[in-house]
């Protein structure tokens, strides 16, 4: 796409809004699937708070029962010439099974109440994380209305492909920095609670080693999905904005992202790095990271490949990156006559790279694989 032809503006503009209302709407499933775990975190802490309350009563009725065996214990005891042997043994007998019941009723009362200060928790977090979605929801409605209302108007005010350019970055910047956010909180939030649950459920598992298995087999459970649900967010995170970026730069970055990838598809990914490590612009390493990002998407949705290969040049006036699979390739002048997904991600890439003046080339033939090449000034 020439940038400096003002005419396709209202196309980049199209693509912006859609961009923004696609985010808009995904923030608002996040916020009603949060609406809706909320919702049954209550119900549940409902139903623990009444499981409490009988459990009370339960505890209460043992200790007069107990109370009442510790009395009869010590008449036996101090009157032994009254009882044989046989009535002394059942005393002592009853009066220890109904310790160890109310043991075990305290023990359930005092992990029930430790669950409901943990769904209590977890509760205001929810709410936090609500009141954020709303306002996050809040502010891209803002920027919707604005580029509806205003941005048409961008097209007379733009001269030459520097501000075009500039406002390319600003739109990625503005981007990146709402993904960062999100998954800061994210990290700070559900991550945190998860792996404290974790903690919990160990700490619970040692101390019920002495009650029924089949609590213990369900708390067993329990850790297991929540260590899943771990992993999970913690992908969520990664995906959406990768913190080694922001620390280390560009190659770490993809390293780390290249060996994910490859115990999560089982694709032979290799990646090969030249040059001194550099710090390059924010702007530039999300850019090429998103790049590298989309391209190895595509070679495991669409491709079908056994093997990529990723090699990334760094010299002193311009980064090149090289990707190439041994998939099945497709017809580059079909794709991107079709206004599919995966067109898009095509289009995406170039675009990327265009705005940093750089180039990108794609060659690809049917069973023969794909070749991507790109540059970048730096």
């Amino acid at each position: 796409m020439n940038l400096l032809d003002a005419s396709n503006l209202d196309v980049i503009l199209n693509k912006i809004t859609l961009h923004i209302k696609e985010s808009q709407e995904q923030i608002y499933d996040i916020a009603e699937h949060t609406q809706a775990e909320y919702n049954s975190i209550t119900d549940e802490l409902d139903e623990i708070k009444n499981s409490i309350t009988k459990l009370i009563e339960r505890v209460e009725k043992m200790r007069e029962r107990e109370k009442r065996a510790r009395i009869h214990l010590m008449d036996v005891s101090r009157y032994f010439d009254r009882y044989n042997e046989e009535d002394i043994k059942q005393a002592y007998d009853r009066a220890q099974k109904i310790q160890v019941e109310l043991a075990m009723l305290q023990g359930q009362e005092q992990l029930l109440r430790d669950k409901r200060n943990n769904l209590e928790r977890s509760l205001r977090r929810l709410q936090a994380m609500l009141h954020k979605a709303e306002n996050m929801i809040s502010h891209l409605g803002v920027v919707f209305d604005y580029l509806n209302k205003n941005m048409s108007t961008i097209s007379s005010s733009i001269e030459g492909l520097k501000q075009v350019q500039q406002l390319g970055i600003s739109i990625i910047k503005a981007q990146e920095e709402e993904r960062k956010r999100v998954a800061r909180e994210i990290h700070d939030g559900p991550a945190q609670l998860m792996a404290n649950i974790v903690m919990r459920a160990e700490y619970i598992l040692k101390l019920l080693e002495v009650n029924p298995a089949y609590v213990k087999d369900e708390l067993v459970n329990l850790q297991e999905l929540v260590r899943q649900s771990l992993q999970d967010v913690r992908k969520v995170i990664f995906d959406l904005r990768p913190m080694v970026l922001d620390d280390l730069g560009l190659i770490p970055a993809i390293n780390r992202y290249v060996e994910d990838y490859r115990k999560q598809y089982g694709i032979n990914a290799e990646f090969i790095f030249f040059g001194k490590q550099l710090r390059l612009p924010p702007a530039t390493e999300i850019a090429m990271f998103r790049v590298v990002q989309e391209a190895l998407s595509n070679v495991h949705k669409h491709a079908r490949a056994k093997q990529v290969l990723i090699k990334i040049e760094q010299l002193a006036g311009q980064i090149t990156i090289l990707i190439k699979d041994n998939g099945s390739g497709f017809n580059i002048k079909t794709v991107e006559e079709n206004k599919d997904r995966e067109c898009y991600g095509l289009i995406n890439m170039r675009e990327r790279v265009q705005i940093l003046k750089g180039e990108f080339k794609i060659t690809s033939v049917p069973g023969k694989g794909t070749l991507i090449n790109l540059s970048i000034p730096v």
